[in-house]
């Protein structure tokens, strides 16, 4: 099958005319370090779309093969297949010099790179690109973006869903049809440059057991150590360094790679070295102990309180065979709040705990007169950016969504002054776009939408500070990560990382891994994950019902890297829902930020046996240097 439709010649498709290498892998797990491939497929595809070759094995992974009931691969199957370093040549062979691209290509291309970094050998991959990211873009009217309804969408026949091969021809059509979408709405395509085998990403980890105690503060001169307090390490010592912190865990304290206001005590034998801890506690007053005194505060370390599990009984998961009910769109809720946040202007510092007001919620059932825009995705283009924020505000508060890209569910566009310039609006002429000027926004008057059958539910929109409580995991659904999305104008020129920190009660992270960000894009545990799905658009992961005791939060933010402000970024768009191809649940527009160069995008917290999800949009004017230590993370300036 051609990529060439009639409605475009082949020059208008140059853009989306690459060699293709489309890949899918099934494993015996979902964490790539330590989980391994049992089969992998892949088929080349031409510029043109069409077939060039395919491959597809299974593989002996010399592990437990994982869910059989998932992907059907039992050992005995298994037995006698080639080990990954036999058919490692033949499958770089395939990728180089092409586009690797699968569904939810991190994970296909993670797994890739780990094992190849056992077999010794490079992957020869440049570049990714995610049939998912490119749906997110194209937003089809489906009731999820999975690839078994993708397909059925775009009408390529599945035959057999977990089989390597049939997968990956599946996706073949996919991408297809998707690049021709894409081309009909003129989108830019999120390809991933991505890193070299050797990024330390690939490099196997020992993941750090979370502390079991809450942090009772700092020691009294003279005192005992208590369970849960931080303490950190500098310079030489006489035990040697890793069975000193062996000790210390065991003894139930939190060893720490740095120093913040919330250690207890630092371990030093010359508290005047000048490291970076020793300076750091100098300055935040932390007490220093040497060696030979923590050693023997050891001997008699008191008991401390344990992180509070506010998981109730009736909240357990049930069984992985119980059928996952389906996910309810979350409801507002209303909590104690103190007064709106205002963001900071120039003068701003960076926070020592941050956090975002609620902002009380619209009565649950407002009157269809006030909520004429309910359904709708609208596009505003053109306008200074206090007058796009306007807009935007105004479309939240008709109960319409604000888009910031133009995609296949946007229903209406809004020109403010020179929106007619902008480069979209030649696509957006051809396609028939409903088009409006700035006062229709006083007074909206609507076309009914052409209602397409199959699509989702709309997500609701919550305002900056809006609060939903999350569904109770149930079923298979208990294993499935609760995402959070943000994406920005794919005219943006300027890097942004979005980021996550897991934090405790005090508002720190437990440790500096509990930061998540691209050159670490997951915490020890595994449950916090950043999936780079584009250049405008990043995902933060989190498994919710695997998180320790310890995690009370997790925070999203989003940082610029250099001298733009999010005032010339523009709209921040949030979504979030259960999983990365599921459809989102619940969204948000983000757009206040002027002078700011990071910016809060969300907090998933818990609340008893809930967890609820806030949107931020709280902006500071310094890096991300100076927001990271402000959760007790070590960074270098």
């Amino acid at each position: 099958m051609s990529l060439l439709s009639p409605a475009f010649d082949e020059p208008g498709l140059r853009d989306y005319a690459h060699d293709w290498a489309v890949l899918d892998v099934e494993t015996s797990g979902l964490v790539a370090r330590r989980d391994r491939v049992l089969s992998v497929a892949v088929v080349l595809l031409g510029p043109d779309g069409e077939q060039t070759e395919e491959f597809s094995t299974l593989l002996d992974p010399g592990c437990d093969p994982g869910p059989v009931h998932v992907h059907g691969l039992t050992a005995e199957r298994l037995r006698g297949a080639p080990v990954f370093d036999q058919v490692a040549p033949r499958i770089a062979g395939m990728l180089r010099d092409r586009v690797l691209v699968a569904h939810n290509a991190q994970f296909d291309y993670d797994f890739l790179a780990h094992e190849f970094a056992r077999a010794g050998a490079a992957l020869p991959v440049a570049r990714r690109l995610c049939t998912l990211a490119l749906n997110r873009r194209v937003d089809p009217p489906t009731e999820d973006l999975r690839l078994g309804t993708l397909a059925a969408h775009y009408g390529v026949p599945q035959v057999r869903a977990h089989d390597a091969l049939d997968d990956t021809r599946v996706l073949a059509g996919v991408l297809r049809a998707s690049l021709r979408e894409a081309a009909r709405l003129d989108l830019p395509l999120p390809f991933v440059s991505c890193p070299p085998r050797q990024d330390p990403r690939f490099a196997p980890r020992t993941p750090k057991t979370p502390c079991a105690y809450r942090n009772p503060g700092r020691p009294e001169p003279g005192g005992p150590l208590v369970q849960g307090m931080k303490v950190a390490i500098t310079g030489e010592t006489l035990t040697p360094r890793a069975e000193l912190e062996r000790q210390a865990v065991e003894a139930g304290l939190n060893v720490m790679a740095s120093v913040s206001r919330h250690t207890s005590a630092l371990v030093t034998n010359d508290a005047s070295s000048g490291s970076g801890k020793a300076r750091r506690a100098l300055a935040e007053g932390v007490p220093v102990l040497d060696e030979s005194t923590f050693v023997r505060l050891l001997g008699d370390v008191r008991p401390g309180t344990p992180h509070e599990r506010t998981r109730s009984p009736e909240a357990a998961i049930p069984s992985p065979a119980t059928p996952p009910a389906p996910a309810r769109i979350p409801q507002p809720v209303q909590e104690p709040a103190p007064p709106a946040a205002v963001l900071p202007g120039p003068a701003s510092s960076a926070p020592s705990a941050p956090s975002a007001p609620s902002v009380p919620s619209r009565p649950a059932h407002p009157a269809a007169q006030d909520r004429p825009l309910s359904g709708r995705r609208v596009l505003v283009l053109g306008g200074t950016h206090p007058d796009a924020v306007a807009a935007r505000g105004r479309i939240v508060e008709l109960g319409g969504a604000a888009a910031i890209n133009l995609s296949s569910s946007v229903t209406d566009v809004v020109l403010l002054e020179g929106g007619e310039r902008d480069r979209r609006m030649k696509r957006i002429t051809a396609l028939a776009f409903p088009t409006h000027e700035a006062a229709w926004l006083d007074a909206p008057v609507i076309t009914p939408l052409a209602r397409q059958g199959g699509g989702p539910a709309a997500p609701r929109v919550l305002p900056r500070g809006g609060v939903v409580d999350l569904p109770q995991p149930s079923g298979s659904a208990a294993a499935v990560p609760w995402t959070v999305t943000a994406a920005w104008a794919q005219q943006t020129s300027c890097e942004i990382d979005v980021v996550a920190f897991v934090v405790d009660e005090d508002e720190q992270v437990c440790f500096d891994e509990d930061f998540v960000f691209y050159g670490a894009p997951e915490n020890p545990g595994g449950t916090v994950r950043l999936h780079s799905d584009g250049p405008t658009e990043q995902t933060i992961g989190v498994d919710l019902a695997a998180l320790p005791p310890s995690a009370r939060k997790v925070v999203v933010a989003a940082a610029i890297d250099g001298s733009p402000t999010f005032g010339d970024v523009g709209a921040i768009h949030i979504s979030s829902g259960p999983g990365p191809s599921a459809a989102p649940l619940v969204q948000a527009t983000l757009d206040a930020a002027t002078t700011e160069r990071t910016l809060l995008l969300a907090e998933l917290y818990r609340r008893g046996p809930l967890w609820r999800l806030r949107t931020v949009g709280q902006g500071y004017d310094r890096g991300l240097g100076a927001l990271a230590r402000s959760y007790g993370v070590d960074v270098a300036d």
